[in-house]
């Protein structure tokens, strides 16, 4: 699914499980057979968190899957690819892990859109 994700997709989310720290990341919504748990993971690059959904999350009809948020990056990102095409900036769908919430999106810092959190250190004057 798209990664332009609403609010209102994630008004069952119960709890966000981190597995890595990284800069940004990319989100989306997965289908999945558990409301809990670790998803499988079925898409280039790797899985860097995952949210848990509350007992009220209704599978699809028509799967009997639900629609869990992931998070994930590629292999050409920053964390992997330091020098390659994120060296500087972010993919447009890039957010900061530490804003993310369950039933929150989450935000674009200067962390997540500029380079390593070590490189974003105040300007010395």
């Amino acid at each position: 699914m798209s990664s332009l994700l609403n609010e209102s997709d994630l008004r069952h989310e119960s709890a966000v499980v981190w597995l890595e720290n990284p800069d940004y990341v990319r989100q989306a919504l997965d289908k999945t057979a558990r409301r809990r748990g670790k998803p499988r993971y079925e898409r280039d690059g790797r899985m860097v968190g995952y949210t848990e959904l509350d007992v009220h999350a209704e599978a699809d009809p028509d799967s009997g899957l639900q629609l869990r948020r992931v998070f994930f990056l590629l292999p050409h990102d920053r964390d992997t690819n330091p020098d390659g095409p994120y060296h500087e900036g972010a993919p447009g769908e890039a957010v900061d892990p530490r804003t993310i919430e369950p039933k929150r999106v989450g935000d674009k810092t200067p962390r997540s859109q500029r380079g390593p959190a070590a490189a974003i250190a105040a300007p010395s004057t």
